[in-house]
């Protein structure tokens, strides 16, 4: 699993980079340490996840769970209980959507405060309706509890691939950038909100997502 963390300024910015980034106990296990180091930072901090390449992630690692289906329940579960811990994270967080964003890797952005999407290429995708997949209670929780819910039930109901433009139309990105300045401008964005009172982003977001989380396994 190959997640680098850096500083940019007060934005602790995680770069993924392991192919199509898919989620397994292993890469779970880095992106808790990455929205662990944001927890344990005093003073003005955000933080941005980002992809690199053709991904941002791909979803749920279901190869490596094919011969193995309690690694798969192990794996939702701590799924689960991250995108509830994100919801809630005590710091404005950034989602830089720089490649393709299908199924658990959609689910993930969702859960971050703010998304900025490449403009020419890639897709966002729940696609559970093309696979035979359904998503969970906690999944859906997730989706829904931040896109509009007519462009969550869209996504949901028919694997709609979005691409960029789309994305931004629907409300499910707030921002387009060129593949080139995708994490630049996520960074900016961060770094604008990174020095507002962190305790009050924090009970704010409680506000907003705590229930969210707590149905997700994750109690701030």
């Amino acid at each position: 699993m190959a997640l680098d963390i850096d500083r940019v300024g007060d934005v602790v910015v995680g770069t993924w980079r392991d192919g199509e980034n898919r989620l397994n106990l292993d890469s779970l296990a880095a992106l808790e340490s990455l929205v662990a180091v944001v927890e344990s930072t005093e003073g003005p901090c955000a933080l941005v996840l980002a992809g690199e390449g053709k991904f941002f992630s791909n979803g749920l690692d279901l190869e490596r769970f094919g011969g193995d289906p309690d690694q798969l329940t192990a794996t939702v579960a701590r799924f689960h209980v991250l995108l509830g811990r994100l919801y809630v994270a005590p710091a404005y967080t950034v989602a830089a959507v720089t490649g393709h964003a299908f199924a658990g890797g959609a689910m993930l952005s969702c859960a971050f405060d703010h998304r900025v999407m490449r403009e020419d290429r890639g897709y966002w995708c729940l696609n559970e309706a093309e696979i035979g997949l359904p998503l969970t209670a906690q999944m859906a929780a997730a989706v829904m509890g931040r896109l509009p819910r007519a462009a969550a039930l869209e996504a949901m109901l028919t694997a709609r691939r979005f691409s960029g433009s789309d994305a931004l139309a629907a409300g499910i990105v707030e921002e387009l950038a060129p593949e080139d300045r995708v994490v630049e401008v996520a960074v900016a964005r961060a770094s604008a909100v990174a020095a507002k009172h962190r305790r009050v982003v924090a009970a704010h977001k409680r506000h907003a997502f705590g229930e969210l989380a707590r149905t997700c396994g994750w109690d701030a």
